[in-house]
């Protein structure tokens, strides 16, 4: 590990308030928070200017969790990122999402159509930083404009977020996962 989670003897009020709009109280500690947020609330500025965004794209978005799982587990693939498809992987099983259908999205394959152009999706923006005039007409007959545009600010953010987490090298939260055979 580059960086390390903050230490509990420098959690404050600033971290506990930068935290506040994505944790309950009794996870805003070093244990409750996971290593990725109590590492990033080493910069609480950071943390209170991207988490309104993360969160936004986790809870608010126009894409369903499944799409939005869909999405991230091919980005966390793309990117290399163990922190973010271990994660994703649980948050991915929640969604409704088999072990079978998750190991297809990492690989960029999917049975429903749909499904297949957003993964397509993905690979453009990583390949070219762009979705080619093709895909998007495809994905446009069944995704509406707020849609399209979720989709492409999640593919960015957790492209961030796994080449930050890539770097200062944190760890899986296997102990907040949810419990599933592998």
């Amino acid at each position: 590990m580059r960086l390390t989670p903050l230490p509990e003897e420098r959690w404050d009020d600033d971290v506990d308030a930068a935290l506040a709009g994505m944790l309950p109280r009794r996870r805003r500690n070093p244990q409750g928070a996971g290593n990725a947020l109590a590492t990033l609330v080493r910069h609480p500025d950071l943390v209170r200017a991207f988490m309104p965004f993360n969160v936004h794209l986790l809870f608010r978005s126009t894409l369903s969790d499944r799409i939005r799982e869909i999405t991230i587990l091919r980005v966390a693939e793309l990117n290399a990122s163990p922190y973010e498809v271990e994660h994703h992987t649980g948050m991915a099983l929640a969604a409704g999402l088999t072990l079978e259908e998750i190991d297809d999205a990492r690989r960029g394959t999917a049975a429903d159509p749909l499904e297949q152009h957003i993964l397509d999706a993905v690979g453009e923006l990583h390949r070219d930083h762009g979705i080619g005039d093709e895909t998007w007409a495809a994905l446009g007959v069944d995704l509406d404009e707020r849609q399209l545009m979720d989709l492409v600010f999640t593919v960015g953010a957790y492209s961030t977020l796994s080449m930050a987490f890539n770097t200062f090298g944190i760890e899986p939260d296997r102990e907040l996962q949810p419990e599933y055979e592998r």
